[in-house]
């Protein structure tokens, strides 16, 4: 446990404000509350993982939950339907703005709060740790006056930060920018953000029926989400305007067949696609104590299939006082699809998924695993980060060489056996604690 707090004696309100600001503090982006039979078990998501923050006694823990639905303004008398809320506050001089959901579970209510952290995309789009690349084709597909750029990813993988960074660079006083969101995350001076509110009506798909009719020289859709979205989105982005938006798929070749799937024709898609950015996040090194070791025979394999290199030392986390476990921070690990005309005849023609697909990775990109094993070489990140981020199905050149293949998914079971065996040892070692609170309560009440 991080923290340790006297709940006896100390105002549930304070612990409250404490544990957002200290949570904010260490860089966390979710604080989870779950309700065990005993306790509430409070956790904190930091670089991806979630550790255990703090355990709340039975005796006070409606309390707490009472006070967080309170300024979040939610219901405090509904616990049988979930609920979300907002809380926007400055506590001990740092600028709070959190998402608040709560969810009925079987021992009482989980409230998870979602910490909105803008410092990335306030930076600059130079600063989401593009390759000099697939930064310059970024560069190249937000310069063009009309079609769509798609930023995919699943959920937590920075999809927003990206946007947001984007918008950023495109927004000014020369340029109508209007977005529709659900929600609006980051309210950004000078661009035009609606509200998604389907209780009245108000989707996606009618918001930006009316956008058009403003005048736009920029749309930003919050998430493609179905076929009328999609369909309007690409006819918009024909008639004159640049859009952005997100979708969740894993890379270009799946954000292609997905927009397929719902139905958008391949000749509006050919015409209106100009990029896809698809990206994961891995945790990234602590460059202040990240050591050195030499790279074992099937890295050495990986590296020289993936990036034609020989590659013989790599860095490894160590861990120190400044970050957690080896890590502080995360990085993005990008995969960049500029459209060329061979692809947009392909997709007119309505070719098979497999000649897409080697057009596709024939078109200069950097697939998501070669820029991540490039950001191992760097020091950046580990291979065993990228080696669990990466799906092998998503990397042709992995597809090709079986024997690779193989190799691959022995590391990812081993690192997956190694990571059970620890969490094993952890949930033993709580076990055990617990047994231990509990008879020390036993001897005191006998």
């Amino acid at each position: 446990m991080l923290r340790n707090f006297d709940f006896q004696n100390t105002p549930i309100v304070d612990i409250v404000n404490d544990i957002l600001v200290d949570a904010s503090k260490r860089g966390a982006s979710d604080i989870h509350f779950d309700p065990y039979e005993d306790f509430l078990l409070a956790r904190i998501r930091i670089d991806g993982e979630l550790v255990e923050y703090t355990k709340v006694p039975n005796s006070v823990r409606d309390y707490l939950i009472t006070r967080i639905k309170t300024i979040s303004k939610m219901n405090i008398t509904e616990s049988r339907r979930p609920q979300d809320g907002a809380i926007k506050a400055t506590l001990q001089g740092i600028n709070l703005d959190l998402r608040v959901s709560s969810l009925p579970v079987i021992n009482g209510e989980k409230v998870v709060i979602r910490i909105l952290d803008y410092s990335m995309s306030l930076a600059g789009i130079d600063q989401l740790g593009f390759s000099e690349e697939n930064y310059h084709k970024l560069l190249e597909m937000i310069s063009v006056p009309n079609g769509i750029i798609l930023v995919t990813g699943a959920t937590g993988t920075g999809k927003s930060t990206t946007v947001y960074s984007i918008l950023q660079f495109l927004n000014r006083s020369t340029t109508n920018v209007i977005t529709v969101e659900d929600p609006i995350e980051m309210d950004i001076a000078g661009i035009n953000q609606v509200q998604v509110n389907s209780q009245i009506g108000l989707t996606f798909a009618s918001a930006l029926r009316s956008i058009l009719r403003q005048d736009p020289n920029i749309i930003m859709i919050g998430e493609i989400r179905d076929t009328e979205t999609a369909k309007i989105a690409v006819r918009a982005s024909i008639t004159g305007h640049l859009v952005l938006s997100t979708v969740h798929t894993n890379n270009s070749l799946n954000t292609i067949e997905r927009l397929i799937d719902m139905e958008v024709p391949k000749y509006l898609l050919a015409s209106a696609l100009e990029g896809i950015i698809s990206q994961k996040l891995a945790r990234k090194l602590c460059p202040n104590c990240r050591t050195k070791r030499p790279t074992t025979n099937y890295e050495k394999a990986i590296f020289k299939t993936v990036l034609n290199k020989e590659v013989n030392e790599i860095y490894e986390a160590e861990g120190c006082e400044q970050c957690n476990s080896g890590f502080k921070g995360r990085i993005a690990i990008q995969e960049v699809l500029r459209i060329n005309q061979q692809i947009r005849d392909a997709l007119s023609e309505d070719v098979g998924k497999e000649k897409l697909r080697e057009m596709v990775y024939n078109a200069g990109v950097t697939t998501m695993l070669q820029d991540g094993l490039n950001k191992v070489t760097e020091g950046l990140t580990t291979f065993s980060e990228i080696i669990k981020l990466i799906a092998l199905d998503d990397d042709e050149m992995i597809n090709e060489n079986n024997d690779l293949k193989t190799a691959i998914l022995m590391s990812k079971q081993a690192l997956a056996t190694e990571e059970q065996q620890v969490s094993n040892q952890e949930f033993l070692g709580q076990r055990e604690s617990h047994s231990n609170e509990n008879a020390s309560i036993q001897n005191l009440q006998y």
